[in-house]
């Protein structure tokens, strides 16, 4: 009963806050996977290991700020937030997370 009641408890605060936690894998699928399931302009395929090699080397913060900030490479383009602004900074550093774990 106490985890009933823990959980309706949880419930009702997202009810009442209109906020739900993102998970890095949700944000991913809700527009990132545009380019990053099939590689348009140049974008690393989640889970291609080959792709991802020398960026999952990097220091993180390095990832972040490209994924944010946006960032022009050799290999193609990453738009600042991949073009969908009203994601949060740390929206995007969840996403970033997610891909790098999913492609060692």
């Amino acid at each position: 009963m106490k985890a009933v009641n823990t959980l309706l408890v949880a419930g009702s605060l997202m009810l009442v806050t209109g906020v739900a936690l993102a998970d890095g894998e949700s944000v991913y699928n809700s527009g990132c996977a545009a380019c990053h399931a099939t590689g348009v302009a140049g974008a690393p395929k989640v889970g291609d290991k080959d792709a991802w090699a020398a960026r999952v080397t990097q220091d993180p913060a390095v990832l972040y700020d490209h994924a944010i900030n946006g960032y022009q490479g050799e290999a193609g383009v990453m738009p600042p937030k991949g073009g969908f602004m009203n994601l949060s900074d740390d929206d995007i550093k969840l996403v970033v997370d997610y891909m790098v774990d999913a492609s060692k």
